[in-house]
């Protein structure tokens, strides 16, 4: 149970970051719950109708008081909330109207009002009662709330008197409260809220006054009576009939905890009762529920049902390990970079570890002392049943040095989109679509990240398969768009260099890397740079024979490079006219880098690794920032001699 301690824990520390001006991202309190509301209805403090309005869309999250049997809520016959909830149980003229209650009050349309009305009166005449319940009782019991929202027009009537469920007009002329209900759902279904105004009180929003919210947790707890042993605390406690739900997201109904199953084999054969089996405190369970529900909502990677969290218990800032480094650390791109630290790109990986290490002590102060760091998955098979599919507790420092090691060790140069270029390690959903594809199926995308977590929270080294995948679907280039390529090559090369981490890879060129695959790759780029230049020269746009021949280049480096060295020679015609200079630079490139194979290396046919691609993509980028900086010295000449 050491999940529910740490969770419990940061309920404990972070209560006070509670912010009740947003349902959606609020540390909820204990016995409550939130809820997409449609209508708010106001009163005065006598329970007297003053007015109602529909709530606009993404302005109904709303917190409201619930029963541990209504926070978990399912089936046709839904316990009802003790105040904000749906019209079948707040209007006493519900039925009179045409309502429509779920099936399985159908034999008895009367016990949903019944029900809500005999647990408000009960809190009411409470000890723990509170002014806004009072009025809000007073004007329940009078039994004409549809009667009140029909006469301000907000729920229409046809001709026999009977509530309107659908509008058969024109959907620019429908009333607003058609526009709010989810899946075109019938008003009838609309959830209520409050607004009590009282002399001399400045807040009438129920769902935002903390003394009402207080009134129902005592309330609520004073009516719990089942002790026993906590297994969290190790304390005698109040203990939990039903554990919350809606962790995710409103709609989620999957459990951690569930022993509803009282006639199966749940607990039967080996325990009396549930609570033998795993007893957990009412208000433990809450807190830790609540706290998880906050951070998921807050700061969890999701993707469909899975959801992965790190948190510290103390509710300190850590970073995202599931973000890029350019998302999580703001690293600029490596021309930047190289810029800003005033060095060359052969340094830019140095500069970066430095960047890396500047932005992590940030961290490392805000975090402190802590020492406790959890990071959490959770994903369900099926709607009613949470599994908890990793978890791992470390301290800060642990942590942070994991963080880092990650980003150094996979750290390359990234080329994300036009305006997203940095030096770092790629995020583990774009690792996903590198190595599969960016239609790939939900389930493998699941399973890719949650291979790869351990490769991150753990430092283990990233699976094989995944680079291979990987590399094989960058040599594949003609079957990716361009912008893809080149932010998949980018990735490619970061899990190749960090999987072959001893091996010492460089970001920038290294002129005395001898190895086989390393100098086809050179050899890839110059001649790419070749075609590339004599088409723009000519002001064609198309591919160059060395993109078309990527894969089978990396299947059969020797053989295809005969057919890649022929295609070049009315290139080089065309160069050796317009651009002399370039083609001889080139070529002297081409004989250097022939020179440094091993003796028979050049004229081996087997197939290269993706050590390749790390000297194509290095060739390239030195041959690319060269042609950049003689088109700034020739711009800057030209301007010389204009003036």
């Amino acid at each position: 149970m050491s999940w529910i301690q740490k969770l419990y824990d940061t309920y404990e520390q972070c209560a006070g970051q509670a912010d009740l001006s947003n349902a959606e991202s609020s540390l909820e309190p204990i016995c409550h719950t939130s809820q997409q509301a449609h209508i708010e209805v106001t009163i005065d403090g006598k329970g007297n109708f003053l007015r109602a309005n529909v709530i606009s869309k993404g302005q109904g999250v709303t917190l409201v008081p619930c029963t541990e049997a209504s926070a978990g809520r399912a089936g046709s016959k839904p316990t009802n909330h003790p105040l904000c909830d749906k019209l079948q149980y707040l209007a006493g003229d519900f039925l009179k109207f045409g309502g429509v209650v779920t099936s399985g009050f159908a034999n008895e349309p009367t016990e949903p009002h019944k029900s809500y009305l005999s647990l408000l009166s009960d809190w009411a005449n409470s000890s723990f009662t509170h002014p806004k319940i009072i009025a809000i009782q007073a004007y329940v019991q009078k039994g004409h709330l549809v009667s009140d929202l029909v006469r301000e027009r907000i729920l229409l009537t046809d001709e026999k008197n009977q509530l309107l469920t659908e509008w058969g007009g024109d959907k620019k002329e429908a009333p607003s409260v058609f526009g709010v209900m989810p899946n075109g759902n019938s008003p009838d279904g609309a959830v209520i809220r409050w607004r009590v105004e009282i002399p001399g009180e400045p807040l009438s929003e129920t769902w935002k006054d903390r003394g009402l919210m207080d009134a129902w947790i005592a309330f609520y707890s004073s009516q719990k009576d089942s002790q026993g042993l906590c297994l969290v605390t190790g304390e005698i406690l109040s203990l939990a009939e039903q554990h919350p739900a809606k962790l995710r997201h409103g709609a989620d109904k999957a459990k951690f905890i569930s022993s509803n199953d009282t006639s199966g084999f749940t607990f039967r054969g080996r325990f009396i009762d549930a609570n033998q089996a795993c007893g957990v405190g009412f208000e433990v369970t809450q807190k830790a529920h609540n706290a998880l529900r906050w951070l998921i909502a807050r700061q969890a990677y999701r993707n469909g049902d899975q959801a992965i969290v790190a948190w510290a218990v103390s509710g300190k800032k850590i970073p995202d390990p599931f973000a890029n480094s350019f998302d999580l650390f703001g690293i600029v791109s490596e021309e930047q970079e190289a810029k800003q630290d005033h060095v060359g790109p052969s340094d830019v990986g140095q500069a970066f570890s430095q960047r890396l290490a500047k932005k992590l002590a940030g961290y490392r102060v805000e975090i402190g002392s802590a020492k406790e760091i959890v990071v959490m998955g959770l994903d369900s098979a099926t709607p009613g049943r949470m599994a908890i599919t990793y978890y791992r507790e470390l301290d800060g420092s642990e942590f942070l040095n994991r963080i880092e090691a990650w980003h150094k060790e996979y750290a390359w140069h990234q080329n994300y989109s036009k305006d997203i270029k940095f030096v770092g390690a790629p995020a583990p959903k774009d690792i996903a679509e590198a190595a599969f594809g960016r239609r790939l199926d939900e389930k493998l995308r699941k399973a890719t990240v949650e291979r790869l977590l351990p490769c991150i929270i753990d430092g283990q080294n990233i699976p094989l398969d995944l680079v291979e995948s990987t590399v094989h679907r960058v040599s594949n280039r003609v079957g990716l768009e361009y912008w893809e390529w080149e932010k998949y090559l980018g990735i490619a090369c970061a899990l190749f260099s960090g999987y072959q981490k001893e091996r010492g890879y460089q970001m920038a060129l290294e002129l005395n890397r001898t190895s086989r695959d390393y100098l086809y790759g050179r050899l890839l780029a110059i001649a790419e740079n070749i075609e590339d230049r004599a088409l723009y020269v000519s002001g064609e746009k198309r591919d160059t024979s060395a993109a078309k021949l990527m894969q089978r280049f990396a299947d059969h480096p020797f053989s295809t490079w005969k057919t890649i060295e022929l295609s070049l020679s009315p290139y080089k015609t065309r160069l050796r006219t317009k651009r002399p200079a370039f083609l001889a630079t080139m070529e002297s490139q081409f004989d250097e880098i022939i020179n440094l194979f091993e003796t028979n290396d050049f004229m081996e046919d087997k197939k290269l690794s993706g050590e390749f691609l790390l000297g194509y993509h290095c060739q390239r980028q030195t041959l690319r920032t060269k042609h950049e900086t003689e088109q700034t010295d020739n711009v800057e000449i030209a301007t010389t001699e204009t003036n």
